[in-house]
């Protein structure tokens, strides 16, 4: 049976923790140097890219890759998210709690109310 893998969200501070490890990185493409790319994730990250990535200076960037010794990421798929995206760094929550986001996006919905033709309004009692 396949080992199920992790892909832990992460910006710039955290690569040091994850050497040798597949991670994901959001970021801004700030400078393309011919198979490489530098990106802006919460601090300067350089991508090592391969043939199939496109990526536009100026853009939001998404990357998954290994992350190499000298910090570097080897990159083996991305995603070019357009110049109209931000912010590039994840909240803090995300690397702690993949959960919490969901929490507070259903807390931030209006709460259903009910009005006199509602079938599920509350019985009086006798």
């Amino acid at each position: 049976m396949a080992e199920a893998t992790s892909t832990p969200r992460i910006t710039a501070q955290y690569l040091d923790n994850f050497v040798g490890r597949n991670v994901m990185l959001v970021g801004k493409v700030t400078q393309l140097r011919g198979d490489s790319a530098v990106l802006d994730a919460d601090g300067n990250v350089t991508a090592m890219l391969n043939r199939d990535v496109h990526l536009t200076n100026g853009n939001g960037a998404q990357i998954i890759g290994k992350v190499n010794p000298d910090l570097s990421i080897k990159v083996l798929t991305s995603r070019d998210l357009g110049a109209n995206v931000g912010p590039y760094t994840p909240a803090p929550f995300l690397i702690s709690s993949p959960f919490l986001y969901s929490f507070q996006l259903a807390a931030s919905q209006p709460r259903p109310h009910f009005n006199s033709e509602s079938p599920f309004k509350p019985k009086p009692t006798r």
